[in-house]
């Protein structure tokens, strides 16, 4: 492909993704494509001579696009928002455009200093202070797999370099919550730490850690010989975005030197709001804490925010440095591949910057109190209806909510959950997640698509309360309790 032969066909993808997002509203959300259905529809041996875009492209409409859900469209509401704004999608364009890779500084100077910069801007932003420095990585997973692994070596001074776990005489334990996103304890085994070396904290009645469970499970452990090492806390939780309470957890684990590590994957993006960080008190005594800017911010995925504490322990644990790639503007700069797991980088801080940029911290947090407006409606309305409950607190955008009429109980009234939700999601009306929560399915409402507004919310509810209805029971919409 020729730059000319390029320039004809970018141009018509980028009028197709345009005609895309202006149009996503009409489309149904969830695929309607069944198992196997998209891949029955391809070639199983790879085209001998090269197709020209004009057959590829009539191929996007035809194969691709019934096999996506649209997470661009306003009643998307399953998950958690994953807003990839259009200023982003230009940053992430560009980055893959150039086709640079960063190994060091000197392989791209550019790609280094406006991560710098970006991390430096969502610093501020969110109101962390001074001592913090950032890293971009692709996703939480990773960031929590790097956070244990720097607590695993902190708490052994380095034991890497000697024997690693196999020589450590006490085993070290990872604290954490039932309640915390199912990547710490994949991060918690790669790390070498062993499952039966995880202690689950118990929660509170708003699915939040307890402080005094956790402090006496320390305890516990200390006087078993066993080695305390890390605690991940969740600003946000991944099923009902409860809130860990972060200056009552660092007071236990600042005195003991146990690493402090805070997941607000999600719901760090409310941080640019001051209103909100009431939520993330006693951040500051954390080591560790992740924000996903390709969330609920509006950064075009991959694009996890990864903060420390202490850098320098970071790039110790982190740092390669072989020969061809050295040189003599090392001692002066970063280079970014000791601040994470992969050699090469690409340029995301491109697709954050353009945003940033685009958007201003303004727009950002005009967007954002608007979905928690619009969750805050909908926690309001949904216990006026008969046999409706809001199931968990909503501190932010997330609505957890379960249909529950007179008559069923237990096994029935999740298989009723479960049904009603796969026949709204079935619908390509709306979409929204069924989880576990406290022991029973419920449905999460994760509001927060760039282009969801108040009508869209109502216009989910209705749905919600006809597709009960028509399952056959007995509560038609609007009949009120009471």
């Amino acid at each position: 492909m020729t730059p000319e032969e390029f320039r004809k066909a970018g141009h018509q993808l980028v009028d197709w993704i345009a005609d895309y997002r202006a149009r996503v509203e009409e489309r149904g959300v969830m695929a309607p494509a069944k198992p196997g259905e998209i891949k029955a529809q391809l070639p199983p041996n790879p085209p001998i001579k090269g197709e020209s875009f004009d057959v590829i492209y009539e191929d996007i409409d035809r194969v691709v696009m019934p096999g996506i859900t649209n997470w661009q469209h306003p009643r998307f509401f399953g998950y958690f928002p994953s807003n990839a704004l259009l200023a982003s999608v230009l940053g992430d364009f560009l980055s893959t455009g150039l086709g640079i890779i960063g190994l060091a500084w000197q392989s791209s100077p550019a790609l280094t200093e406006l991560e710098e910069v970006a991390t430096e801007w969502m610093r501020q932003m969110l109101g962390l202070s001074d001592s913090w420095s950032g890293v971009i990585q692709d996703t939480a997973s990773t960031s929590t797999l790097v956070a244990l692994l720097c607590a695993r070596e902190k708490t052994t001074n380095y034991g890497v370099g000697r024997g690693g776990l196999q020589a450590e005489t006490a085993p070290l334990i990872v604290y954490t919550t039932a309640h915390s996103h199912s990547s710490v304890e994949k991060a918690a085994l790669l790390a070498g730490f062993g499952r039966d070396h995880i202690r689950v904290v118990p929660h509170d009645t708003a699915f939040a850690m307890r402080p005094y469970a956790l402090d006496a499970l320390i305890q516990a452990d200390l006087a078993a010989g066993h080695r305390p090492c890390a605690v991940v806390a969740t600003t946000g939780t991944t099923t009902s975005t409860a809130l860990d309470p972060l200056a009552a957890i660092a007071r236990i684990t600042k005195p003991r030197g146990v690493w402090l590590h805070v997941d607000a994957a999600m719901a760090g993006s409310a941080m640019i709001l001051p209103e909100c960080r009431f939520m993330w008190d006693g951040v500051e005594d954390a080591d560790s804490l992740i924000v996903n800017a390709h969330k609920w911010l509006g950064a075009a995925f991959d694009c996890s925010l990864y903060f420390v504490r202490d850098a320098e322990h970071l790039v110790r644990v982190m740092s390669t440095t072989p020969s061809y790639l050295q040189s003599a503007a090392d001692g002066h700069v970063k280079n970014y591949r000791d601040w994470g797991l992969p050699l090469g980088r690409r340029f995301r801080a491109l697709k954050l910057w353009f945003l940033i940029r685009e958007q201003g911290v303004e727009g950002l947090q005009a967007r954002l109190r608007r979905d928690l407006d619009n969750a805050a409606w909908l926690a309001d309305e949904i216990p006026k209806s008969a046999g409706w409950k809001v199931l968990a607190p909503v501190p932010l955008q997330t609505v957890c909510a379960r249909h529950e009429p007179a008559g069923l109980t237990d096994d029935d009234l999740d298989r009723h959950t479960q049904a009603w939700a796969a026949q709204l999601n079935q619908s390509g009306g709306a979409y929204v997640t069924p989880a576990i929560l406290d022991g029973r399915w419920m449905v999460r409402i994760s509001i927060g698509a760039e282009l969801t507004e108040r009508r869209h919310v109502e216009e989910l509810w209705a749905m919600m309360q006809k597709t009960v209805v028509g399952a056959g029971l007995l509560d038609p919409p609007g009949e009120r309790n009471e």
